[in-house]
C-alpha cells in the first residue's frame, strides 16, 4: 500500500542482527540504520549520461534523485523516483513467508532496480554496501568476488572475528560475511579493500537501444556462520538444514525468484484485504508495517530432534532471548500464519523449566540473553554478584547447568502469575488452532502444576511484576488476575481436547467462579479497576481477548461493554493509555482491546490514533510499542516481536481457534 510517512521503513529484515531500516522520509536523505540506530551505510546511484544521481543513503556532494512515492507491503518496500530522462524504482523484498520455515530462515533479501527511459540517454546503476554491515567494532575487513553457477557475487567480513563473540541488547553483529550477488547480464560485482565495501555496477540502457525499460536483480545475503548457543550447543540457522553453503542458498534465491515473488504478492494482497476488512485502511497500514518487523526479531534454528525453535530477542529492552511475555503479545501473527513457529517459542521454556536450577513451581521468564540461550538471566539475585549488572557485551554463565542448591534468582523480581498464564494460554491456543492437544501432551505435568499455581495465587495476586514491568511492581492487579483466570481456562480447554472431560469441568468451574468473584471485586463505577484496592483507577484489560477466543463465556457481556466505552473516554491524541498511572501506552495492547468489539466503527476509533502515532511521531525508530499518547514520543522498545500483536483483530475475525 502507498504510504505518506512512517517512523521507520524496513529495507532488509531477517533477524535481530540483519535488520536494516530507513528512518528518513526520503531514501536518499540519510544513511540506513540498524534498529539500534547504528549506521549501516549503503549507497545507490542512477547514472544518467555520466551524471550520478543518488537514490540511496547520504548523498554528500552528489545530486539527489527525486523521490515521489513509497509503497510498503507485508514483504516488500518500494521507492519510486523521477528524472526528466528516466523513471526509477527500487524494491526491497525480504520474502518471509511463514508457511515456509526454510524461506523464513534463508538470509537473502531481493533488491530489484528498474528503469524506464523517457528520453534517449545512457543509464547505469551503482550499488554499494559498506563494512558497517559486518562489524560494530573497528577492524580490518577482507573480501573478494567470484562466480557460482549463473550468478556473480562479492563478499566481505571482518579479518579477525569470533562468531557469537558477545551477547547483549544494543549490539550489532561482529562476525560472519555479507554477500552481494546478481544473475543479471551486464553486471559486475567486486570488493574494494580501499573503501571496505561491496560494489555492484550495472549498465542498463543506452541512447541507441530499441528497448526503453530494463531492470537488475540483486540478492543481499548475510551468512552469520553460527547463530545461537542453545543449552550449550552451537547452532547454525535453520536454512543450513537444506543448503550446504550460503552460495547454494543464494542460488536457490535466484532460481526460485519468480515463484517466491508470486507467493509474496499473493500474501501481500490477501493480508491487506483481510486487514482492511478487520479494521479499515489504518489497520491495513499497521499490519503491513508490523509483519516483517515482528518476524525479524527472531532467529530460527532446530533442536536435536529437528523441531523448530523460534527464538525472539527483546530488542531495546534487555536483550533477553526466548522471553515468554514477549512471545505472548506476538502470538496472533503466528497463530494466523503458522502455529509451528509459536511452538518454537515455547519449547525452550518448557526445556529450561525442567532444569534443576529452576526449582520453582511457576514458569520462567526467558532462557538467556541473545544469542546465548543457556538459562534465564532476568531477575538475578544480588548473590550473583557482578552478574546482576552485566556489561552489555558480556556472556552469562550457562545457568541451565547450575545445581538446584544455587540461589541465583531474586523471587521478588520474577513474574510468576504472568508467565504461568502466558505459557498455558499459548499452549491452549496452539491446540485449539490445530484442533488437537498433541503439542501439550509431553508437557501435561508441568502445565497442570502451573494451572494449580494460578488457582492458588491468581485470585488476588501479591505485589509482583507483570509483562508491563516498566510500570513497576503492583499488588492486587486486576488484569493479572484476569490472566490467571484465563490461564486456568486454557488448561481446561487442553484437558477437553485430550478427552479428559472431568478435568475440563473442574478447571472450567474454577475459572468461572474466579471470574464471577473478579467482576464483583473489580467494579468501580462504570468500569473495572487497575487494582482491586485502587478505587477510581482503570487499566486496559487486554487479557480478556482469550475469553472470546476460547469461547468460554467466563466474563459477562457488561464487562466488555463497560471497559470499551471507558477506554475511549480516556483516549488521547495517539491512543488509549495503558492505565490510569501515566499517559504512555502499548500499541499491541490497544489492538488487543480493539479486537474485543465487532463494531468496525468503534474498532477504528481505537486503531486510528495508533496509526497516526506511527505516521507522525518524531521518534524515527522502527515501530515502538511503548510510547506517550500525548506527545507521540517513544518511551523505549524498538523493533520488538510484540508487534505481532497488531494482528489480534484479524485473528479474532478469522475464528480459527
Amino acid at each position: 500500500m502507498k504510504i505518506e510517512k512512517a517512523a521507520a521503513i524496513p529495507l532488509f529484515t531477517h533477524d535481530p542482527y540483519f535488520s536494516i531500516w530507513s528512518t528518513s522520509d526520503f531514501l536518499n536523505d540519510s544513511d540506513p540504520v540498524h534498529w539500534t540506530k547504528t549506521r549501516q551505510k549503503m549507497n545507490g546511484y542512477l547514472v544518467i549520461d555520466d551524471i550520478p544521481y543518488c537514490f540511496l543513503g547520504e548523498c554528500g556532494f552528489f545530486q539527489k534523485l527525486h523521490q515521489t512515492e513509497v509503497y510498503v507491503t507485508a514483504t516488500s518496500t518500494q521507492y519510486v523516483f523521477e528524472h526528466e530522462k528516466a523513471s526509477f524504482t527500487i524494491t526491497f523484498t525480504s520474502p518471509l513467508l511463514l508457511d515456509d520455515p526454510v524461506l523464513v530462515s534463508r538470509p537473502c533479501s531481493y533488491v530489484n532496480m528498474s528503469v524506464v527511459q523517457k528520453l534517449p540517454s545512457s543509464i547505469s546503476i551503482i550499488f554499494q554496501l559498506s563494512a558497517d554491515l559486518v562489524g560494530e567494532t573497528p577492524g580490518k575487513t577482507i573480501g573478494g568476488s567470484n562466480t557460482y553457477k549463473d550468478f556473480r557475487f562479492a563478499f566481505m567480513g571482518k579479518a579477525f572475528q569470533h562468531p557469537l563473540g558477545h551477547s547483549g541488547d544494543h549490539t550489532c553483529i561482529d562476525w560472519g560475511y555479507l554477500y552481494l550477488a546478481s544473475d543479471s547480464s551486464d553486471v559486475s560485482v567486486s570488493y574494494s579493500s580501499d573503501s571496505e565495501s561491496l560494489q555492484g555496477m550495472a549498465r542498463l540502457l543506452s541512447p541507441d537501444m530499441t528497448k526503453h525499460t530494463a531492470s537488475v536483480n540483486w540478492i543481499v545475503a548475510y551468512d552469520d556462520l553460527l547463530s545461537i548457543c542453545y543449552f550449550g550447543e552451537w547452532k547454525k540457522a535453520y536454512w543450513t538444514t537444506k543448503y550446504h553453503s550460503i552460495l547454494d542458498a543464494i542460488d536457490a534465491g535466484f532460481t526460485e525468484y519468480e515463484e517466491v515473488m508470486n507467493k509474496c504478492s499473493l500474501l501481500d494482497s490477501q493480508l491487506e484485504k483481510d486487514a482492511f476488512q478487520s479494521g479499515g485502511a489504518d489497520y491495513a497500514f499497521l499490519c503491513c508495517m508490523s509483519y516483517r518487523h515482528a518476524i525479524a526479531a527472531h532467529k530460527l534454528i532446530a533442536d536435536e530432534n529437528g523441531e523448530l525453535l523460534f527464538l525472539s530477542k527483546e530488542n531495546d529492552s534487555n536483550g533477553c532471548i526466548g522471553t515468554v511475555d514477549v512471545a505472548y503479545p506476538s502470538a496472533p501473527l503466528f497463530l494466523i500464519y503458522n502455529p509451528e513457529l509459536l511452538k518454537g517459542m515455547l519449547r525452550p521454556i518448557f526445556r529450561f523449566a525442567k532444569c534443576p536450577i529452576w526449582k520453582y513451581d511457576f514458569a520462567p521468564h526467558d532462557i538467556g540473553r541473545y544469542p546465548y540461550a543457556n538459562g534465564q538471566v532476568y531477575g538475578l539475585s544480588q548473590n550473583a554478584d557482578s552478574l546482576y549488572v552485566m556489561d552489555n557485551h558480556a556472556i552469562y554463565p550457562f545457568f541451565y547447568q547450575f545445581p538446584e542448591e544455587c540461589d541465583i534468582y531474586d523471587l521478588n523480581e520474577q513474574m510468576p502469575t504472568e508467565e504461568c498464564g502466558n505459557m498455558i494460554i499459548l499452549t491452549a491456543a496452539i491446540c485449539l488452532r490445530e484442533k488437537s492437544a498433541a503439542f501439550a501432551l509431553p508437557y501435561n505435568k508441568i502445565l497442570k502444576q502451573w494451572a494449580n499455581y494460578l488457582i492458588e495465587y491468581g485470585t488476588n495476586p501479591s505485589k509482583q511484576l507483570c509483562t508491563d514491568d516498566f510500570a513497576g511492581h503492583l499488588a492486587h492487579n486486576t488484569n493479572l488476575s484476569m490472566k490467571a483466570i484465563l490461564g486456568i481456562e486454557g488448561y481446561a480447554q487442553i484437558s477437553r481436547l485430550q478427552g479428559r472431560q472431568e478435568a475440563y469441568e473442574n478447571y472450567h468451574a474454577q475459572a468461572l467462579e474466579m471470574a464471577h468473584n473478579w467482576e464483583a471485586s473489580a467494579i468501580t463505577g462504570n468500569h473495572y479497576k487497575l487494582a482491586f484496592d485502587h478505587e477510581n483507577s482503570w487499566s486496559l484489560k487486554y487479557n480478556l481477548v482469550w475469553d472470546k477466543l476460547f469461547n468460554s463465556h467466563l466474563f459477562g457481556k457488561e464487562v466488555y461493554e463497560k471497559e470499551l466505552l471507558h477506554y475511549l473516554s480516556e483516549q488521547n491524541a495517539y491512543g488509549v493509555p495503558l492505565d490510569s498511572r501515566a499517559a504512555y501506552t502499548k500499541s499491541d495492547w490497544i489492538l488487543w482491546c480493539a479486537s474485543l468489539t465487532s463494531d468496525l466503527s468503534q474498532r477504528h476509533t481505537f486503531i486510528a490514533p495508533v496509526a497516526e502515532y506511527l505516521k507522525s511521531t518524531n521518534s524515527r525508530v522502527p515501530f515502538s510499542d511503548w510510547y506517550d499518547t500525548v506527545s507521540g514520543d517513544y518511551c523505549q522498545f524498538i523493533a520488538r516481536s510484540v508487534q505481532g500483536g497488531i494482528f489480534m483483530p484479524m485473528l479474532m475475525d478469522k475464528k480459527i481457534l
